[in-house]
């Protein structure tokens, strides 16, 4: 079945419901929004597009973002979303890499494609040829498509090289979206979805099952993350969910104290993309009471591995609340997960492996790479390349990258746990722990600050709470943690900083 037929039955059922919105303004209601999603597809047939061609978005939130979405799975395409921050380069690769015929832009981005060698035709939503688009004759119906088909081809950030397109089907899209409700949260059609992370991502992702509830789509004013705008829609809309990284969480926290704000209107915030630790999430529910979820998820199994449910992380009662919060959760209804060796022998309750998942929300490989998805996909379980521990009440804490694991004189050193330890200090805003080579050791633990705090005063938290090989032996002051345009810690560049300081 393709996605986008939950689409057509709102705007059947409920076409006057509001749908889109830029920032406060209402742009279409959901028999609108059916009626350009398909119009756009109607035009993209007559440009040639057939069933499963690859079409791409690089665009800034907006709403015609899921416009152009749900255009290209009403005419059997397949959507290939790409991060408005990455550099015009990049992008190119990744049309080059999806063969995609054709890419919806907003302006500056149009540009950026311009100005490389992709052989892709660039659609403006604000030129002539979109506008053109919208007034063509619309399909009848959502063109049909089977579980499997390729619905959405989401390339990983690259952190460690080329990023690889993961094949993203309609089947586990729609398992995603009905977890969601089983395991993560409710929606009904009097909340607000607000896009305020990359629709390319999670944020967008999730518009499938706020769709499918008849929810509205609100997308800020400034096309991204603005503390104090976010605020200011929350409490206009109410009943607002959004998406939002961990870096994200903690700004706001910030931003709100500072505003002497309190959130009003929110109701659910779902936190994923990077490590959240527990002094900032505790901070969060101080501030802002029990509107937090936490979901862990791969563009490999999109935001279906595990979740934390609100009543789990606002918990202060339970003997093990703080592991709990310390840990992404349990598995959610569509999946299996376990933790393994790296040839993916299973390992008992509480044993340190790499997480392994299986499942209907879980890829069948990666875009026109075999050796990449042999490696990925072992037995029919995806090998995640993320380490962690499965309790025997199934809550899995995960611990960091296989490849981040520092191995000191014979010992496993997680980054986490003492990245966790670190943050205790008041001083330290951010912190990121690698390895380095060493002579006699095979490695050493270092430690990269943003924060004035002594070496003496991380010496003694570190003493006090941690084994002492596990202590970072030395502490390396930084501006502001690298990350990438999903926010994660690029930890290979501060690796790279090491080698070239050696």
């Amino acid at each position: 079945m393709n996605l986008a037929v939950w689409l057509q039955r709102m705007a059947a059922a409920e076409g006057a419901r509001p749908a889109l919105y830029l920032g406060r303004k209402q742009v279409a209601d959901y028999a609108g929004f059916h009626a350009r999603a398909a119009a756009v597809a109607g035009w993209l047939r007559g440009q040639g597009l057939q069933p499963g061609d690859r079409v791409g978005i690089f665009m800034k939130n907006c709403p015609d973002y899921l416009i152009a979405l749900y255009g290209i799975w009403y005419a059997g395409a397949a959507a290939v979303p790409i991060n408005a921050k990455l550099h015009g380069k990049e992008a190119e690769f990744i049309l080059q890499n999806s063969g995609a015929r054709l890419v919806f832009t907003s302006p500056g981005l149009t540009e950026a494609v311009a100005a490389t060698e992709a052989a892709v035709r660039c659609v403006d939503i604000t030129g002539a040829g979109y506008s053109a688009a919208l007034q063509a004759e619309p399909v009848a119906e959502p063109v049909a498509r089977e579980p499997g088909d390729l619905a959405w081809l989401f390339y990983t950030s690259g952190t460690t090289g080329r990023p690889k397109g993961v094949m993203i089907t309609h089947r586990m899209l729609m398992n995603m979206a009905l977890a969601y409700f089983a395991d993560v949260d409710q929606v009904s059609a009097g909340d607000h979805a607000l896009y305020a992370a990359p629709m390319s991502h999670g944020a967008g992702i999730y518009a499938i099952q706020h769709v499918l509830a008849g929810a509205a789509h609100v997308c800020p004013v400034s096309g991204g993350f603005d503390e104090a705008e976010i605020f200011d829609l929350a409490a206009h809309f109410g009943r607002v969910h959004m998406f939002a990284a961990p870096t994200m969480v903690t700004r706001m926290t910030a931003e709100a104290k500072r505003l002497g704000c309190n959130g009003e209107g929110l109701r659910t915030v779902v936190y994923a993309g990077g490590p959240m630790y527990v002094a900032d999430i505790m901070e969060a529910v101080e501030h802002f009471g029990p509107v937090f979820v936490q979901v862990y998820g791969q563009g490999e199994c999109p935001m279906a591995i595990t979740a934390l449910p609100r009543h789990d992380v606002q918990d202060r009662e339970h003997p093990r609340w703080k592991q709990r919060l310390a840990s992404v959760g349990k598995a959610q209804s569509v999946v299996e997960v376990r933790i393994g060796t790296p040839e993916g022998e299973f390992l008992p309750a509480g044993s340190h492996g790499e997480i392994m998942v299986r499942g209907d929300a879980v890829m069948p490989g990666y875009w026109d790479n075999p050796q990449a998805t042999e490696k990925t996909l072992i037995n029919g379980w995806l090998m995640t390349g993320d380490m962690g521990v499965l309790d025997e009440d199934g809550y899995l804490t995960l611990q960091d990258r296989s490849k981040d694991m520092i191995i000191t004189g014979g010992s496993n050193v997680y980054p986490r746990e003492v990245e966790e330890v670190l943050l205790m200090h008041p001083d330290v805003r951010e912190v990121s722990v690698v390895g380095r080579p060493h002579a006699d050791w095979g490695e050493e633990v270092v430690a990269f600050i943003a924060g004035g705090a002594p070496d003496a005063e991380l010496d003694e938290l570190c003493n006090s709470r941690i084994a002492r090989f596990k202590r970072p032996k030395a502490y390396i002051r930084i501006e502001a943690l690298p990350k990438n345009n999903y926010g994660k810690v690029l930890k290979t560049e501060l690796r790279k900083r090491l080698a070239e300081e050696s």
